[in-house]
């Protein structure tokens, strides 16, 4: 039987603009389980960003009960939510989100540090981290100094690097080229099958066939919760070299 990570009951989030409330979720429920990935999608206002906000601990539902890992995280301070953050979430960014004056080491180190680990165990696991990313040759660059894909990797290892429950990916490939943002997705596919639970949040259709389970909002409610019978695999794209 599946273990289940994550739970939505009835979960909405509300916002005053003016006066104006805005329903960005209603009444949202659904479970996701250990190493399942999934694709959120939604065109913009349906209510996605809210629902990644909710999931990764940024925002507290205005009502309902969000489980991870059987914890009710939805009613807990902001100081929990943090140290939930740290320790239970993985986060990947579009805008890779590094610190610019720091090395590659250091910013996949930075979550270890808040968790109080000892520097030298910390400099040990962000190292091994960069190593599972491919980029063991590049852990004294500073962001300036890679590439896109390269700078998107050191934001996954800094996802990784805390052993996390969920990694949460917001549009993990919007700034990259294709060729780039395909071999993103191949170290997201090797993640996924090393044990990670993967969620991808994406308005893009091609990089939601990656995911096992495609999960639609409209209008902060979920329009359809499918299993992806046709799941895409980097070893389907086929690159045509240039001629020189």
């Amino acid at each position: 039987m599946s273990e289940e990570i994550i739970r939505f009951e009835n979960i909405s989030r509300f916002y005053q603009v003016g006066k104006v409330t805005v329903k960005a979720l209603v009444e949202v429920s659904v479970s996701i389980n250990r190493n399942e990935f999934v694709a959120l999608m939604g065109p913009s206002g349906s209510g996605k960003s809210t629902m990644m906000n909710v999931l990764g601990c940024l925002d507290t539902p205005t009502s309902g009960n969000y489980f991870l890992n059987g914890l009710d995280v939805s009613k807990l301070t902001d100081n929990d939510l943090a140290d939930i953050r740290n320790k239970e979430i993985g986060f990947i960014f579009q805008t890779f989100n590094l610190l610019q004056r720091s090395t590659a080491l250091e910013n996949v180190m930075l979550p270890l540090i808040y968790a109080g680990i000892p520097k030298r165990k910390r400099m040990k696991m962000a190292e091994e981290t960069l190593k599972q990313v491919q980029l063991a040759d590049r852990i004294t660059h500073k962001p300036n100094e890679l590439s896109g894909g390269q700078r998107q990797r050191v934001a996954i290892a800094r996802a990784l690097v805390n052993n996390p429950s969920i990694v949460l990916a917001d549009e993990p490939t919007g700034n990259l080229d294709s060729k780039t943002s395909i071999e993103i997705l191949g170290l997201l596919e090797q993640i996924h099958k090393e044990g990670n639970t993967i969620i991808v949040v994406t308005h893009e259709e091609d990089i939601a066939q990656h995911a096992h389970r495609i999960i639609r909002l409209m209008d902060g409610k979920i329009a359809s919760d499918t299993k992806n019978e046709n799941i895409k695999t980097v070893k389907d794209y086929q690159f045509v070299e240039e001629e020189s």
